[in-house]
């Protein structure tokens, strides 16, 4: 197996897990953070770039985006902005190195999810990435 999701049939049902897309231009963290969430259930795509997100088969969308906000050429706010403006965008996790009252108040105002700042503690990933795939009953 090389750790890639596949249908589960059941009686003629199948089961895919849903996608989470993580985009980070740092190799290290996003082999990490890709790890950490296949383990947790779910199917992964990985990206180092907005640019690299963008030009992707996205025929079947992410059911969550997990977004740093520094990237090395468009930064994850402005891919946010595209997405946003071209349809429909997956909900978005937003994840800084450099967290300020101005990156917070754009992550609010693009919509953001939720918005964690590295480090971040695995479980807190986790249950944000569950929170916007699998939301509780109000």
């Amino acid at each position: 197996m090389s750790g890639e999701t596949s249908p589960v049939a059941f009686q003629d049902v199948y089961v895919v897990s849903p996608i989470v897309a993580i985009v980070d231009d740092d190799s290290s963290l996003l082999r990490a953070l890709a790890r950490l969430v296949r383990a947790a259930g779910f199917a992964v795509r990985t990206y180092m770039s907005g640019e690299e997100f963008l030009e992707s088969d996205q025929s079947v969308p992410p059911r969550c985006l997990v977004l740093d906000v520094r990237l090395g050429g468009m930064d994850g706010f402005e891919l946010y902005e595209r997405l946003r403006a071209s349809g429909t965008p997956p909900p978005v996790i937003f994840i800084t190195a450099h967290d300020d009252a101005i990156n917070r108040e754009r992550a609010r105002r693009a919509g953001g999810v939720h918005y964690l700042r590295k480090p971040f503690d695995d479980a807190g990933l986790i249950d944000a990435i569950h929170r916007v795939i699998r939301p509780r009953p109000a």
